[in-house]
């Protein structure tokens, strides 16, 4: 009998873990809760709202330009654990020259609904769709930050952009989380799928990659599937020392933002 339980207890045990897993994806994914609050927004900035496709409301903040009209927007997705508003004030300090828009995820407060992977990237046409007929802008550039380069390249493949920048990004989330947890059938229980190397395959828009060389969160080898994938990879720059969160804080990358920037607006317009 003892030979069955030795079978048994340790199976048993791993397939609770792996229902564990299961049920809590959402929560480690997207931990919407731990968000912090954003400090005050920047002077002239303004409060955005839409309506997602069941009638949840989406919250973002617009930053115009700080000087003049500008011609430009940015459209930023932020990381998983990033305010949305505080990510936006990030780029705007980056390119003040730009109007800046970012919306938190549905499932972030102030916005409304749950967080979905699909209803996330499907959020981004809307929003997409909504600023530019606010703004009305000469030129579009989308950044996606970490798991808004899996959001990023969704509007990309399906909205005429001027260019994209992906920081930290991944090829394939099921790729991503399938090496984080090897011992387990990721493929099979994940809920939530972004395929941002599937989404740029067919599409000639021109795209910046910038990445830490010392990032455990996306490991080097999902960010070369996705370098691989991209067609027209116009600038790419990996930060020496750099991890996946104090990338941001690093000189280095702030003067390579801008440098990738430039490329993408120097390409030929489609």
């Amino acid at each position: 009998m003892w030979w069955k339980l030795l079978l048994i207890v340790p199976l048993a045990i791993y397939v609770v873990i792996a229902a564990v897993m299961f049920f809590a994806q959402t929560s480690l994914l997207f931990p919407a809760g731990q968000v912090g609050a954003a400090g005050p927004p920047p002077p002239g900035s303004e409060r955005l709202e839409l309506a997602a496709s069941a009638g949840e409301r989406l919250v973002g903040l617009h930053i115009p330009p700080a000087r003049g009209e500008g011609d430009l927007l940015i459209l930023g997705f932020a990381g998983n654990a990033w305010n949305a508003a505080s990510a936006a004030e990030y780029l705007h300090d980056l390119f003040p020259e730009a109007h800046v828009a970012a919306f938190h995820y549905r499932g972030y407060a102030p916005s409304g609904g749950a967080p979905d992977a699909v209803a996330m990237q499907q959020d981004a046409l809307l929003i997409h769709d909504f600023v530019k007929a606010r703004l009305r802008p000469g030129r579009t550039i989308a950044i996606g930050l970490s798991i808004g380069s899996g959001i990023a390249p969704y509007l990309a493949a399906r909205r005429p952009l001027d260019g994209l920048v992906l920081v930290t990004p991944f090829d394939s989330l099921a790729d991503l989380a399938a090496g984080h947890y090897p011992w387990l059938p990721v493929r099979l229980l994940l809920r939530h799928r972004m395929e941002p190397a599937a989404e740029l395959r067919a599409t000639r828009l021109p795209v910046a990659i910038l990445a830490g060389a010392r990032d455990t969160l996306v490991r080097p080898a999902r960010t070369d599937a996705l370098r691989r994938a991209v067609p027209n990879l116009v600038f790419d720059r990996t930060i020496a020392g750099a991890t996946h969160n104090d990338i941001y804080d690093r000189p280095e990358f702030r003067r390579a933002m801008g440098e990738a920037l430039d490329r993408l607006l120097s390409e030929p317009r489609a």
